[in-house]
């Protein structure tokens, strides 16, 4: 793959080998994130960027910094679901499955590996359709709904062969094994690596390491040590040799097993070089968990052997470790928690933030930046829709002789009166604050007779509401210019605002405190903006 290129197919091909791959060097795929990351910004490709962040968010999972997965995946997951981008947002879900196993929320994994799944489409890619499947299996094992878990292992294991995918349908069959080992089946999880030996040898094809050791340790849990020791010997000869890229653990594990069988036979001699070659590779790589485990084997081989102090004596060292293994899984679980905190209360901001830029300070109303959001999608998806520009007659009056802060009242109260009244009539619709005493008014699916009706009922409550305590004995009326989508000057929404603005202009002229509507159009007609008056 040329990591260099700019072109938007090109970097989508490249995003999706490492989306669709299960990646075993997640810190080489993390710098190509990156790469891409920025090629994308530099063309100017929004989501193909976001598709690379949601990368670099499942590389820093997969090298084990949940916290810092945590923390990129919330805005990769917000701007999916602003954008409607489907498929990114199934694999978001992913994501989140895999922190929430982590922090052992079975029930919060579940949730998200059942969405992953529901926002599948016919966009989705084959790997998606296979591995979202086998994810959502793996959560409800770990919620102990075993039988559901197979029929979905069952679900993605078709769907696999049915694609000619061998290398997904052997991954599944792994999963399958492994946790119908951890169910307590092992007779069931032998039958299962029996047909993934079965299929790899008609397909000529040599079953990496991981397998392996997934195989190794389920005829370890069936009492099979001696078949057990040959495949994990197997396992860490295909290691060595580089047939196939692991984990950074995976040797050490692989070590670990083939102790185990090696108990298991009564080779304690084995064992021990087996454990002690573990034990080498897991300081060197500073594998705390592996450390621990190596313990808990450890007493296990001299209790084996009859030594039993020295089992006692480590098995205090093994107590100790896990112990403290505990205390930093904990730690690392609070600071992923934290920083799930930290990014929930950063959007909940940002979402406040946003909202407050699409409101007017002083009525609470939306603005004219909401109105241009949100105005052009009703427009198109709405023949019915119908707008009306609501002004403040002689609102000039009432500053100069009462002051700008009764003025503020006054429009305040208008604000309030329209938009409880206009819910009333119109749920789905708003009001907004255009500027100074000018409003817009929204009703979709309103024709303009029926909008007429109903504008008119809300200038008579205005003009009847008790302005005395406020406006101090001047009238407070107002006049309304409306029009309809299909009168509109041009089908925009600047063509409809100046056709509700004409016929604002409209009842103007004619003597205020009235609502407008269908006003032909005349090169001689001026706009209300165009008045020299209100």
């Amino acid at each position: 793959m040329d990591w260099s290129v700019i072109d938007a197919g090109a970097l989508s091909a490249a995003l999706l080998e490492l989306e669709d791959t299960i990646s075993w060097d997640p810190e080489d795929d993390f710098r190509r994130s990156r790469e891409l990351e920025q090629q994308a910004l530099a063309i100017g490709d929004e989501l193909l960027a976001a598709r690379a962040r949601l990368c670099q968010a499942n590389m820093r999972l997969r090298a084990g910094d949940v916290a810092a997965a945590a923390r990129r995946i919330w805005k990769v997951h917000q701007w999916a679901v602003e954008h409607d981008a489907r498929q990114l947002r199934a694999r978001t879900h992913l994501v989140w499955a895999t922190i929430h196993r982590y922090l052992g929320d079975a029930a919060q994994c579940l949730e998200h590996s059942v969405q992953a799944v529901e926002l599948l489409d016919d966009s989705a890619t084959v790997h998606m359709q296979i591995w979202h499947r086998v994810k959502l299996a793996d959560a409800l094992a770990l919620a102990g709904s075993y039988e559901a878990a197979r029929g979905r292992y069952q679900q993605a294991e078709d769907l696999a062969w049915a694609h000619g995918n061998l290398e997904l349908a052997l991954a599944v069959l792994n999963n399958y094994a492994y946790n119908e080992l951890g169910s307590g089946n092992a007779a069931g999880a032998q039958q299962i690596i029996d047909r993934m030996r079965r299929e790899s040898e008609l397909a000529g094809r040599r079953i990496d390491p991981s397998k392996l050791d997934t195989i190794g340790a389920i005829e370890i849990g069936n009492g099979r040590y001696a078949e057990a020791e040959h495949t994990l010997e197997l396992a860490i000869q295909r290691y060595r040799l580089g047939e196939f890229n692991d984990n950074a653990d995976s040797l050490s594990v692989f070590y670990l097993n083939l102790a185990r069988a090696q108990r298991g036979l009564g080779a304690y001699d084995r064992a021990q070089r087996s454990l002690d070659e573990c034990r080498v590779l897991s300081t060197e790589r500073e594998l705390a968990d592996s450390l621990v485990r190596i313990e808990q084997e450890q007493a296990e081989l001299h209790a084996a052997r009859g030594e039993f102090a020295d089992a006692f004596a480590v098995h205090k060292k093994f107590f100790t470790a896990f112990n403290q293994l505990h205390s930093q899984q904990r730690e690392a679980q609070a600071r992923t928690r934290q920083a799930m905190f930290e990014t929930t209360e950063a959007r909940q901001e940002a979402e406040r933030f946003r909202e407050q830029a699409r409101r007017d300070p002083l009525t609470g109303l939306h603005n004219r930046r909401y109105v241009d959001e949100e105005l052009p999608a009703l427009l198109d998806a709405d023949p019915a829709l119908t707008v009306a520009i609501v002004d403040l007659d002689h609102f000039k009056q009432i500053n100069d002789r009462l002051s700008h802060d009764v003025g503020d009242q006054v429009l305040i109260m208008a604000a309030k009166l329209m938009e409880t009244e206009l819910a009333a009539v119109t749920p789905d619709g708003f009001v907004a604050r255009l500027g100074g005493e000018e409003f817009l008014m929204v009703l979709p699916a309103t024709p303009v007779g029926r909008a007429v009706a109903l504008l008119d009922g809300i200038r008579q409550t205005i003009g009847d509401y008790d302005w005395q305590e406020i406006a101090r004995g001047l009238p407070v009326t107002v006049s309304i210019g409306v029009a309809g989508v299909a009168e509109a000057e041009t089908h925009t929404q600047a063509g409809l605002l100046s056709t509700a603005d004409r016929n604002l202009y409209a009842a103007k002229h004619c003597g205020r405190d009235r609502v407008m509507s269908g006003v032909p159009y005349d090169d001689h007609v001026r706009s209300f903006r165009d008045a020299s008056a209100a």
